[in-house]
């Protein structure tokens, strides 16, 4: 049920509401939206605020305008709003989705991967390695590394989802490298996953890839159980 808006950011705030009437259900997809002068009344704002608030999330993906037609709701969800919200969640929570997109690319890598694919991870690997006392490129190669790995499962949806959690992924890579609470995954074990996907082992692969990053998340387990 739509709410009254109060004072503060009224564009932001119609935004806020509309998109959480469309993921409760009360809107599912495809439903045609009330028209501007009922989403003003419902709201209590006025119908350009409502307009620049429909066009926000038309942008986004969430709502469609047909012309002649009205406005419709094209999805359930708010692809950005989606990806602020896993910036949002705990650590540990976004190393468990890690772990899981990750582990499976390294399987899928050692089953697909080409010549190209290797030498991509290997150039990074190298790059980590020399960078090991510059934090912020050992970070930069590290990500590469990762991001090389997934490509090396040859497919595009895997790929499509880790680009898109892609901000997170980041995140724990920077925690991991900064935070001295925290096992940083070693040089030596990035090169024992690339060495078992170059040779085609998958289930070594995803052991590797699941063990890479077990201490950090086992640290923060006992950290949050404390």
């Amino acid at each position: 049920m739509l709410k009254p808006i109060r004072k503060g950011s009224l564009v932001d705030t119609a935004i806020e509401s509309i998109r959480q009437t469309i993921e409760s259900g009360e809107w599912p997809v495809g439903t045609r939206l009330p028209v501007e002068a009922e989403l003003s009344e419902a709201l209590g704002i006025s119908r350009n605020t409502i307009r620049e608030a429909v066009r926000v999330l038309v942008h986004v993906g969430m709502l469609e305008t047909r012309q002649g037609d009205g406005t419709y709701v094209r999805a359930d969800r708010d692809a950005g709003e989606t990806l602020r919200r896993i910036s949002r969640s705990k650590l540990a929570e976004q190393i468990e989705v890690r772990t899981i997109l990750e582990t499976e690319a390294a399987r899928l890598a050692a089953l697909r991967r080409t010549e190209a694919d290797l030498k991509a991870m290997a150039d990074a690997l190298d790059a980590r390695a020399a960078a090991s006392e510059q934090v912020s490129e050992k970070i930069a190669h590290d990500e590469r590394f990762h991001q090389a790995l997934v490509k090396a499962a040859h497919n595009p949806a895997l790929l499509e989802l880790y680009d898109y959690f892609f901000h997170a992924v980041s995140q724990t890579i920077e925690h991991t490298e900064r935070d001295s609470d925290l096992p940083e995954p070693s040089q030596e074990a990035h090169e024992l996953l690339l060495a078992a996907i170059r040779r085609k082992d998958p289930e070594k692969a995803e052991a590797l890839s699941r063990s890479l990053l077990a201490p950090s998340l086992n640290a923060l387990t006992n950290e949050a159980s404390s």
